[in-house]
């Protein structure tokens, strides 16, 4: 069998879970996931860990933060003032909005905290900090 190396088109199904056995995502009841090994489309530690492996293995892999999603940065945390908000936005903790960056990118955020003055709106992805582990079956291998 072939070998999977950078540069090769892999489909692969996968279940993420967290280091309390949550599961955060996984690909059962849909198509295998497909990007092409070495090319920066998923987090660092699943890319590495695919070369190597061949159609119909399985195995699992445990991704530190670093090479996950990575730590938590403290300055994407921002206390914006409460009257900056539409009153029609809802501002629960564990929300999820949308801001726009200044260059017109949309930029998701997670509101953290709220007292009568502020919200504090987190743009780290919700996965930062959190080692994770994946059990992954390589399904196809289309060779570079």
């Amino acid at each position: 069998m072939t070998e999977v190396k950078s540069g090769d088109t892999v489909q692969l199904h996968y279940t993420g879970t967290l280091a309390d056995g949550t599961t955060f995502d996984s690909s059962e009841g849909r198509e295998p996931l497909q990007f092409v090994v070495g090319s920066g489309q998923i987090i660092p530690g699943l890319d590495t860990a695919i070369p190597g492996m061949a159609e119909g293995e399985k195995k699992t892999v445990n991704i530190v933060a670093d090479e996950a999603y990575g730590q938590v940065n403290p300055e994407m945390r921002q206390a914006v003032p409460r009257e900056g908000i539409p009153a029609d936005i809802p501002l629960e903790i564990g929300t999820q909005l949308q801001m726009q960056t200044p260059d017109g990118q949309a930029m998701p955020v997670t509101v953290v905290d709220v007292d009568e003055a502020s919200v504090t709106l987190d743009a780290n992805h919700p996965l930062a900090g959190k080692d994770l582990t994946f059990d992954i079956e390589l399904v196809k291998v289309d060779a570079a």
